[in-house]
């Protein structure tokens, strides 16, 4: 007989929900996942598995099949040829983000000069993205959790894109004010290309391959800047806002690749949609799957704020928002401050500068290209903090690696409160960045992992909502605050990361070599 037209039935046990044990609740849910409505799910395995691993096993007796789990599947399957397309698809959306973002610090002073902006309009720019994204991040999150990873990472891009393309034709400042707002909204679901991309790596080689997945945001940072430095003096802003939107568009050309992530499909019981996609990773990685049925375990209660806050996971909860918050203002503003005073030529000049603005508000000074240099030279500090960091997460543990970062930016801001050079400043704010940039990888890498596949997309988008208060925030302090004390501008800075450090250490899980966890339950 052909081996290849073997296959063998899988049956196991439905995990079963304690909310839904009447039979009225159980008559609403008929065959909602290509299963029965009885308590018992099936599966075939067969012709396309045989091509990758054999089985010995009698389909007689179920009851004595082998079983594996998803992350034993994983594990097996290994990091391949699948995982770095992956890689590189969802990476695009990772780069539009951070295009998106990095465009905020140029854009700025252009436009207090092309529109004599006055500096809290200025700000004003920066804060409705940030808004939008506060606003929109928990949203994406729910939607992910319940609808799919993919699904609400491809209409976010689409979102992303089409606004993004809008806010180049802007006539005035209030349509570019909705128009970056709205591009806000869309951005803030960018983070499930994280959540999806970490359902499909294995436990010993998530930290590694999540931290190389930020490369990509590094990529994204320089390039606004190398775009900035070729079309800003001859094309203008407009085209600099029309030309960031290019990642987006190459996303949307891939995403119909993207594959759902197998985590949420075992949530929903799409047993065969998940041995699909595993046989699929084993065909690109030339690995086999374990012998036997994979572990049946379906949650329809999901993406539930009150999940955040059981007995276990409360204190995780609100430390990693106090985390994501502090990231977020600190990574934004070392970024905002860095133009600031470039403007200014040194530390003490970013504050005699900005009071002439009380007598002359419409004042201006655009970025010369040795400032557009200077800036491109603390954006490759992206690079270095990722390689300290990818030395730690491992090695260290995920509590660590983002503690040690928050310390020592706290200590290289302390040099600017002298009287420093252009040299000097450059020096302290590549140190700063590098740290601060790569620790904020590192939390990428942690929260999914606390989190269960019910909760985790909805838990990364309230963490992610957070930090888009404090870049909200972080505008007000480095570009307007700044212009009345530098002093007061620095403490803000050197305060937060450092409680933000200690938080760090106060969590109480410890991720390193965990396994992702698919239920509460």
């Amino acid at each position: 007989m052909d081996k290849r037209s073997m296959s063998t039935t899988v049956t196991y046990m439905r995990w079963r929900n304690s909310d839904q044990n009447n039979d009225g609740n159980q008559a609403t849910h008929k065959d909602e996942y290509s299963g029965s409505i009885q308590d018992k799910c099936s599966i075939a395995i067969g012709s396309v598995a045989s091509g990758y691993r054999k089985s010995s096993v009698s389909s007689a007796d179920p009851t004595k099949q082998d079983t594996f789990t998803l992350d034993e599947g994983l594990d097996a399957l290994g990091f391949g040829s699948f995982q770095w397309k992956l890689l590189f698809v969802t990476g695009f959306s990772w780069v539009a983000d951070a295009m998106e973002m990095m465009i905020l610090s140029i854009l700025g002073p252009q436009l207090h000069c092309d529109w004599r902006l006055s500096g809290y309009k200025v700000a004003l720019i920066t804060s409705v993205v940030f808004a939008g994204m506060g606003l929109s991040s928990s949203l994406w999150g729910n939607l992910s959790d319940k609808y799919g990873r993919k699904k609400g990472l491809t209409i976010c891009m689409c979102w992303t894109f089409y606004y993004g393309v809008l806010s180049a034709l802007a006539p005035n400042f209030g349509w570019l004010l909705v128009m970056r707002s709205l591009v806000g909204v869309g951005i803030g679901g960018a983070h499930q290309s994280v959540t999806l991309y970490s359902e499909f790596i294995s436990s010993k080689a998530r930290g590694f391959s999540v931290i190389l997945m930020a490369a990509f945001w590094a990529v994204g940072v320089v390039c606004e800047v190398l775009l900035a430095l070729w079309v800003m003096p001859t094309l203008g802003w407009r085209w600099l806002l029309g030309l960031s939107a290019t990642p987006l568009a190459i996303f949307l050309c891939f995403c119909l690749w993207l594959p759902e992530s197998p985590r949420f499909d075992l949530l929903n019981g799409n047993q065969a949609k998940v041995m699909a996609t595993l046989e699929n990773i084993a065909k690109h990685n030339g690995k086999a799957l374990p012998r036997g049925r994979i572990v049946c375990n379906v949650q329809n209660n999901r993406g539930r704020l009150q999940d955040l806050f059981t007995k276990e996971y409360y204190r995780t909860t609100l430390l990693l928002w106090f985390i994501w918050f502090s990231f977020s203002f600190t990574y934004y503003g070392i970024i905002l401050l860095t133009t600031e005073m470039f403007q200014s030529g040194d530390s003490c000049g970013a504050t005699q500068g900005a009071k002439i603005e009380a007598s002359c508000s419409l004042e201006c000074k655009l970025l010369t290209s040795q400032d557009y240099k200077d800036l491109l030279w603390t954006t490759l500090a992206e690079f270095p903090g990722l390689f300290v960091v990818l030395g730690t997460v491992d090695c260290l543990g995920r509590k660590k690696s983002m503690a040690l970062p928050f310390f020592i930016f706290s200590l290289s801001l302390l040099p600017l409160y002298a009287c420093i050079g252009r040299i000097t400043l450059t020096i302290f704010i590549f140190i700063g960045r590098a740290f601060i940039s790569g620790g904020f990888q590192v939390v990428f890498v942690y929260t999914p992992e606390v989190f269960p596949t019910e909760t985790r997309a909805f838990a990364v988008g309230t963490c992610s909502a957070m930090s888009r208060v404090g870049a909200l925030l972080t505008p007000f302090v480095a570009q307007v605050l700044l212009r009345q004390s530098a002093s007061l501008t620095l403490a803000a800075y050197c305060v937060c990361s450092f409680l933000a450090g200690c938080a760090c250490l106060l969590l109480p899980i410890e991720t390193s070599g965990r396994s992702l966890r698919e239920s509460e339950a």
